[in-house]
């Protein structure tokens, strides 16, 4: 059990932000959920999920759900959702950086395009909405992380070892989180909060699976969010993550060293180049997404 330890997790209205938050509620955790689709102001693109729904489902699985709208985007938003902790909780053990809004306005269809056809709101709208979320979130919480025993920020990437990722723009900006996070472990480390990288696979979330239903495709390469979630919580409640602080992390790997698996009892392997195309033919099927990693 979690011992009432407190974790934000980001872009929890769907996909992997809510898996994580799920399996973090199941270890026993309080966990809020933050998003910008509410059951007042659900997604506008017709899809399902919402913070309040994460919540009451955190809950159930025997956690305590609380759901935060908050837009990761705007600081105002950010300082109001410290502020808000601060006087709930007092500290955060645990920041998960989901949200991911890289994708909002982006032709899907022509992700591929070299650097020079792609147009520059695509650039804009992959470090407004998809780094800078995760740079002043966690600056505005790290006071607040640093005002628990051990504090540790996750963030959540697409990654494939190195390997180029097929648009200048998005392997740019998930390049500069990486290097942040390593930034961000160097200026934490005396404060005795951790930051680190977590990559997953090409997961069936439910915009993948919506994809698959109506343009079916081999799901053999692929794994669930819940097998993020529970490398989420297998680092969460390892005493010494200090030590792991600053490094790049893939749930395969992961999967091995603390023995978690997946919800089928599998342990899918670190995700290959050769599996990439197929991710992107996928991609190629679905609205951009707001919140959480599609």
């Amino acid at each position: 059990m979690a011992d009432g330890r407190i974790a934000v997790v980001t872009g929890a209205s769907r996909g992997a932000g809510k898996a994580i938050a799920l399996e973090l509620g199941r270890a026993g955790w309080t966990v809020v959920g933050t998003a910008r689709s509410t059951r007042q102001s659900p997604s506008s693109e017709g899809v399902s999920g919402t913070i309040e729904e994460t919540a009451e489902a955190v809950t159930a699985a025997g956690g305590t759900g609380v759901a935060i709208r908050c837009d990761h985007s705007r600081e105002a938003d950010l300082v109001l959702l410290a502020e808000r902790l601060r006087g709930e909780f007092g500290h955060v053990d645990l920041l998960v950086n989901s949200a991911w809004g890289g994708y909002e306005q982006h032709d899907l269809e022509g992700f591929g395009r070299p650097f020079w056809d792609q147009p520059t709101h695509h650039w804009d709208r992959m470090f407004t909405s998809g780094v800078r979320p995760t740079l002043l979130t966690s600056a505005r919480l790290a006071t607040l992380l640093m005002a628990a025993e051990h504090g540790c920020i996750i963030n959540i990437v697409s990654w494939l070892q190195g390997e180029y990722l097929g648009n200048l723009y998005y392997d740019t900006a998930k390049s500069a989180i990486i290097r942040m996070t390593e930034g961000m472990a160097k200026e934490l480390r005396p404060h005795r909060v951790g930051a680190l990288v977590l990559v997953p696979g090409f997961m069936r979330t439910e915009r993948v699976m919506t994809s698959h239903a109506t343009h079916p495709f081999d799901l053999s390469s692929t794994e669930s969010p819940s097998y993020l979630g529970r490398a989420v919580v297998a680092l969460a409640g390892d005493p010494d993550v200090l030590a792991k602080s600053g490094q790049l992390l893939y749930v395969g790997d992961l999967a091995k060293v603390y023995g978690f698996t997946d919800v089928d009892g599998t342990q899918p392997p670190v995700f290959r180049t050769g599996d990439l195309e197929k991710a992107y033919d996928v991609a190629e099927t679905l609205p951009a997404p707001r919140d959480g990693h599609a």
